[in-house]
């Protein structure tokens, strides 16, 4: 690769799906396991071929996103060779990427913010088709795109939310495209055709038009794919996460701080070393934000961001915002709650 590899991460969505925790922040910055699935997200791309030699192009969303996200950028990756795109209407990923032309040339990856997998990228040094789509079998396609391979293993065409479950080789949000400017071009074909569904421009529908105009794009199976698109698939991820996590403590003394505390921690967790924990119970597949305040309370495959403070509650399946207060009555009684940032609950 002579010209830098840029890597597009589109993030420009209202995320109605995560509300409403995002009522108050972008979806990439809600916590899961530890981390806001954007630092998960930017990790993955450490097996990068040529890392110090890669751009990073965010598109986003007007108010939230574009307040957020570039001082965000700047405090946790300072270093990150960043470029930042708004996109005030949303009309689909085509017209994003079509938006951020001026920092696209030479080799990109394109991958939706919400879409986390387990893959090496390093082989994309040696790559010679003009795209390639990870793809990953799933039981149900229908909400997502599908790959149509042919028989002599390249890509046919893609189908955006197909009716049948015939074909389940689901597109998991994440491509690879040897040159920018040939997407760009299907792209701009795309658009001047009214290439379109539910009034917004899917890539799927510009990588097919790659295709026809002679492009080869192949598929690249993976078998780990994490979403964090819903509240739902969220609490999922951070479970799998947890559970493959190697839990190390900043200090050695932690655990005993939490027996003397009457603290009992039933692995996998992720406690921030700043959260102050009284007589409670935590875990499973807890992640503990920080300088959270918890005292007298269970809690078990919830996400608890920073600063909250939780008092005689039991929580399970809960995904609590930053600065939230939660106090119930101390019975035992399991909840799941869904509280965004700043709210006050008291049961």
């Amino acid at each position: 690769m002579t010209e830098s590899l840029k890597v597009v991460i589109p993030m420009a969505g209202w995320g109605t799906r995560m509300r409403p925790h995002t009522w108050s922040k972008p979806k990439p910055l809600v916590s899961v396991a530890g981390k806001t699935s954007l630092e998960h997200l930017l990790d993955m791309f450490k097996t990068l071929p040529d890392p110090e030699n890669t751009e990073y192009v965010f598109i986003l969303g007007p108010y939230l996103g574009e307040m957020q996200i570039p001082p965000f950028i700047k405090e946790h990756y300072p270093n990150l060779k960043a470029h930042f795109v708004v996109q005030q209407e949303m009309k689909g990923q085509s017209h994003a990427l079509a938006l951020a032309r001026e920092h696209l040339r030479g080799p990109m990856i394109m991958c939706f913010s919400d879409t986390l997998m387990e893959t090496d990228f390093s082989f994309l040094a040696k790559e010679e088709a003009d795209g390639v789509a990870w793809v990953m079998p799933v039981e149900d396609p229908r909400r997502f795109g599908v790959a149509e391979v042919g028989a002599d293993g390249w890509v046919k065409h893609f189908i955006e939310k197909p009716q049948s479950m015939e074909n389940n080789l689901v597109v998991v949000g994440c491509y690879y495209f040897k040159s920018s400017e040939q997407l760009l071009s299907a792209i701009d074909d795309q658009m001047e055709r009214g290439v379109m569904l539910k009034n917004e421009y899917f890539l799927t529908d510009a990588i097919s038009i790659m295709i026809e105009g002679g492009a080869k794009v192949r598929t690249n199976k993976i078998s780990t794919w994490l979403d964090t698109g819903t509240i739902e698939a969220t609490l999922d991820t951070n479970k799998k996460m947890l559970g493959g996590l190697k839990v190390e403590r900043s200090e050695s003394s932690t655990l005993q701080t939490f027996k003397l505390a009457n603290v009992k921690i039933v692995e996998p967790v992720s406690i921030h070393p700043t959260a102050e924990i009284s007589n409670s119970t935590i875990g499973p597949y807890a992640s503990i934000g920080a300088n959270c305040k918890i005292d007298n309370s269970q809690i078990a495959e919830s996400i608890v961001e920073a600063d909250c403070e939780i008092k005689d509650a039991a929580l399970s399946r809960s995904l609590i915002g930053r600065q939230a207060k939660v106090k119930a009555r101390g019975d035992g009684h399991v909840m799941e709650l869904n509280i965004s940032d700043t709210s006050s609950v008291i049961l």
